[in-house]
Order: structure tokens, then C-alpha cells, then sequence
């Protein structure tokens, strides 16, 4: 950041008086600009025994294989977010979703919260996001085309739930050697 968003002077880097890590801060109007971790939501699309996965369309990971998920947006929540994200990537409706994993990702500044969800119906195609949209069962999944660390551990977790008959939520941090 270089400048307050408040009134476009220079801002500095400083801890602030009463906190403990260093903010972008205005000296010109006092503004203090906190930078949060970002929230990411998404789905485990369920069809009988199979997934649903989309193949990205986009960077990061272009061409690798993702749950459908992406960054929540202001006023909505995390399972409205879930359910817009996986409509955007996969024209997929979904319904009945419970949460599943959250994962904190502390090197990005990210934090995943991943729910099950039921396809309301079996509709669903390419996307601009998602180049394909594809049905998996737990053994044609494309393990060695995951796109990120979370998704991997996230449809691990999963299969191991289902395995057992009992789904429980999942709870983690993931660093930089996941």
C-alpha cells in the first residue's frame, strides 16, 4: 500500500500505539488500514458416490483440477458464498450444505471453509472459470492434477469420513511444507 484510501496521502509503516504489528497507517489523517486474512468458501459437490471437481480456466493452478471455491464477498454468508462460487465455476445448484473442513493457511493469509453440499440437480458445464466440469468417483480422481495443498487434504478427509459412515468437521492449519 502507498497511499490512504481515505484522503491519497502517503502512508507509513508503524505499530500502532496499543498494537503489536506493524500497520500501514496515514499520517495525514490518522487512518490506520488493517489487512486481514481473506476468506475462502466453497464446495464438495455430492452426486450418489461421485464429486463434482472443475478444471481451472484460470491462474493460479490453470488446467489443474479444484474443488469449486473462491473468495467470499462483502454482506454475504459463508455458505452463500460457497453455493455463488460453485454456481460461478461449475452453473451448478446446490443444496443441504454443511460445513465440512476449515483450514487456516497462514503464509497466504487465507482461510478455507469448505462444505458438503448435495447437486440439486446433475446440471452443470464449463464455465469462464472452469475449462471442465466433471463427475468423479474417489477412484477416477486426477490426484496428481489437484491445484492446492487444501483441496488435496480437504478430499482426503472426505473419503476417510465417508469411509468410516460419519462425517465430522475438519479443522486445520496448513504450512508452507504441506
Amino acid at each position: 500500500m502507498k497511499y490512504c484510501s481515505e484522503c491519497a496521502a502517503p502512508v507509513t509503516t508503524r505499530i500502532p500505539a496499543g498494537d503489536h504489528r506493524p500497520r500501514y497507517v496515514c499520517p495525514a489523517c490518522g487512518t490506520i488500514h488493517y489487512q486481514n486474512p481473506k476468506v475462502v468458501a466453497g464446495c464438495i459437490p455430492e452426486w450418489g458416490d461421485e464429486i463434482l471437481l472443475c478444471k481451472r480456466a484460470i491462474e493460479p493452478r490453470i488446467g489443474f483440477w479444484t474443488l469449486p471455491a473462491g473468495f467470499m464477498e462483502n454482506e454475504e454468508t459463508a455458505d452463500e458464498a460457497a453455493s455463488r462460487e460453485t454456481l460461478e465455476e461449475t452453473g451448478a445448484q446446490t443444496a443441504d450444505l454443511e460445513l465440512f473442513s476449515l483450514y487456516s493457511i497462514p503464509h497466504i493469509s487465507q482461510v478455507y471453509l469448505i462444505y458438503r453440499a448435495r447437486l440439486v440437480e446433475r446440471n452443470f458445464g464449463p464455465t469462464p472459470e472452469s475449462e471442465q466440469v466433471r463427475l468423479f468417483a474417489q477412484q477416477d480422481i486426477p490426484w496428481d492434477r489437484i491445484a492446492f495443498p487444501v483441496v488435496r487434504l480437504t478430499l482426503e478427509k472426505y473419503f476417510e469420513h465417508r469411509a468410516a459412515g460419519r462425517f465430522q468437521l475438519t479443522v486445520g492449519t496448513i504450512d508452507r511444507r504441506s
